[in-house]
Parts: C-alpha cells; sequence; structure tokens
C-alpha cells in the first residue's frame, strides 16, 4: 500500500520509489540486484536515522498521518470481542466516545475509548473524537459499572480535545469533565489508559486518570494543541513547529515528567505503516498492565491512583532574594 510521506520523509519516499520500479522489472542482471539490496540497506539507514531524531513537531505530523491506526483498528486487532454499550441514559449517545465489554487475553475488561474517523462519513459521525459532554458521562456511567462487577478499564485516548462548541458548554462540557476526573480517581477497580496518538488537554485527561499510563512512541500528550499555543503566544499558527518545542509533549519528555509509565514501541517507520505489529506491541503492555494491577483490593488501587499523581512533575525549593521579598 503506497502511504503519503510526511514533509520529513520526502527523499526516503523518493527512493523508495526508485526502488519499486528496480523490483518490477523482470529477471534483473546480478549488478541490478546488488543495486536493489544496497537501496534497500541505505532506505533502512536513512528512516532509521530520521525516525530516531524526530523533533517534537515531526512527532505531532506522524501522530496525525492519515493512515495511523484509530480506536477501532485496535479494537478488532487485540481484543478477542467487544461488545457495545450505548447511551448516557440522560441526553444521548455521543458516537466520538466507544465503550463497551471487551475480552483480551481471556480477561473480561470494560473498554473506553475516542475514536476520530478515516474518511468524511466516519469522521462526521465520530465528531473527530471530540466527545461532547454526554460522551464523557457515557464513559463514566460504564466505567463505575464496570467497577461494581470488579472488571479492570481500559481506556483509549486519541482526541484533539473535548469539543467546544456552544451546544457543549450550554450542557456542562468544563463541569462533566471535572466530575470525571473526580470520579475516576476513587473507582475501586484497576484502569489502564493508552496515549494512542493525539492526547488533548482535558477532552484526553477525562478517561485518563488511570492507575498506569503508557503512550505510543509517536504520541503527543499535551495541555494544548502546538497551533492553539502559536495562536495565543505568537498570534499566528505559523509558529506551531516552536510551540512544540515549546510544550515538551512526546513520549519521551512525559516519561522524564512521570506523566506516563511506558512508551510503547512503534513498528519501524511509524504505527501507520504496520498495524497489526503496532497492536501486537500494544497488546503485550496491556496484558502485562492487568497482570500488575488484577488481585489488588479497592484500597489499594485507589490509593496507588493518588500517590501517582502527586508525583508527577517536577519543582526547585530555594530561598527567596531580597529583590524579590520586596
Amino acid at each position: 500500500m503506497s502511504l503519503k510521506p510526511l514533509s520529513f520523509e520526502r527523499d526516503i519516499h523518493d527512493l523508495e520509489e526508485r526502488l519499486a520500479a528496480l523490483e518490477s522489472q523482470q529477471d534483473p542482471p546480478p549488478k541490478q540486484l546488488e543495486a536493489i539490496r544496497n537501496m534497500r540497506e541505505e532506505i533502512v539507514g536513512m528512516r532509521r536515522a530520521v525516525f530516531d531524531n524526530l523533533n517534537a513537531w515531526q512527532v505531532v505530523e506522524v501522530a496525525r498521518h492519515e493512515n495511523r491506526p484509530q480506536t477501532l483498528d485496535y479494537l478488532n486487532l487485540i481484543f478477542d470481542e467487544f461488545i457495545e454499550l450505548h447511551g448516557d441514559r440522560a441526553y444521548g449517545d455521543d458516537r466520538a466516545m466507544l465503550t463497551g465489554f471487551a475480552r483480551i487475553d481471556g480477561k473480561r475488561v470494560l473498554f473506553v475509548g475516542q475514536h476520530k474517523g478515516r474518511n468524511l462519513k466516519e469522521r462526521t459521525t465520530h465528531n473527530y473524537g471530540m466527545a461532547h459532554p454526554e460522551g464523557y458521562r457515557k464513559a463514566l456511567q460504564k466505567m463505575e459499572l464496570a467497577a461494581k462487577y470488579g472488571l479492570p478499564i481500559i481506556t483509549f485516548i486519541d482526541t484533539a480535545g473535548a469539543y467546544p462548541g456552544i451546544g457543549a458548554e450550554e450542557r456542562g462540557q468544563s463541569y462533566q469533565i471535572a466530575y470525571n476526573l473526580r470520579e475516576m480517581a476513587a473507582l475501586g477497580t484497576p484502569v489502564i489508559s493508552t496515549v494512542l496518538s493525539e492526547g488533548g488537554s482535558g477532552g484526553a485527561l477525562g478517561i485518563g486518570v488511570a492507575n498506569y499510563v503508557c503512550m505510543l512512541q509517536h504520541a503527543y500528550y499535551s495541555v494544548i494543541s502546538p497551533e492553539g499555543c502559536a495562536g495565543i503566544l505568537w498570534k499566528h499558527v505559523r509558529h506551531a513547529d516552536k510551540a512544540a518545542k515549546a510544550l515538551k509533549f512526546t513520549a519521551k519528555d512525559m516519561l522524564e515528567f512521570g506523566v506516563i509509565d511506558k512508551i510503547v514501541p512503534e513498528p519501524f517507520g511509524g504505527a501507520h505503516r504496520n498495524h497489526r505489529q503496532a497492536a501486537t506491541n500494544l497488546k503485550a503492555e496491556l496484558v502485562q498492565a492487568l497482570r500488575q494491577f488484577m488481585g489488588k483490593s479497592s484500597k489499594e488501587l485507589i490509593d496507588h491512583r493518588y500517590e501517582r499523581f502527586r508525583r508527577i512533575g517536577r519543582f526547585e525549593e530555594g530561598t527567596p532574594t531580597t529583590a524579590e521579598c520586596s
């Protein structure tokens, strides 16, 4: 399958096209076979050099690649079964937020995840993964159901942020997210969260108060999008790359700050190049995390979640100078 090259992959893409042309020829001479082997090695070296040293804005480009696997892709590749649960019993069924019972590695779990959609029809149906208050209310109701029956919870975070429209605000968007944060902190069952691609602001955190948070290698987790930050600080979206660097939101940054517990490696060149391998890597991490927390009491899980969030971040203490005191 031909993939759209990212801005920093154009040289590699040109070389891959030349390689494809050579490989398409029938009965190539020995010198051409040697050239093909050398070109393959050169492509691997170039791709490794690029993807081992991505800057923050390039990470955003990979996270937003049009062929990057999304929640429904992972649902089909990771879980043995999925029975969807609909509605918030108050307003409606927000399709940006998917919830339901699932089975992984023989274990029953409650699944919650945001889904963006890949084509216009699907994106319209799922509102580009930006949930309304009823989506967060639906998620919390299902999580409370899971806690009642002792089922662990797995959440997939993949959103640019909660939907900021007038209707969402009128129905209590900020209140519902804040309510989710409080109630998730007190859930007496294991909660495992994964940032798949974009983890945007409260829209991501509304299903991310967990005992264990992992993050795919080329995802980002941030209080604001780089475009939004650039608009506020530099008054123009053209400074998005500068904002991305300043925000320090890559998986490496998040691990260093203690926001996440593990970086899940992606296939060579990004998850969009091999959905199945990306799903295999993530499944192994989810199974390991479930084993780590299964069997713990409700109190142990709640205390662990509390302490985990208390440890996030870094700060320095010092004696204030005379100028600062005056």
